[in-house]
């Protein structure tokens, strides 16, 4: 089972509750404004600022 990117439509950063961004090579959810990446572990997406991955100004897109 993959994640399913209708999801997308009701996920939301926990900090901001901007939009996420599917990253699909990288399984995780980005918010460009935070500049934070969620990972996805098992089809799950774990929306948690301290799990959360900082991503640098070239990973934005």
């Amino acid at each position: 089972m993959a994640f399913d990117i209708k999801l997308m439509e009701i996920l939301a950063c926990p900090v901001c509750k901007g939009k996420l961004h599917y990253n699909k090579e990288r399984s995780e959810l980005v918010c460009n404004f935070d500049r934070l990446a969620y990972a996805i572990h098992d089809d799950i997406p774990v929306l948690l600022e301290s799990e959360a991955r900082h991503i640098s100004e070239d990973e934005r897109g």
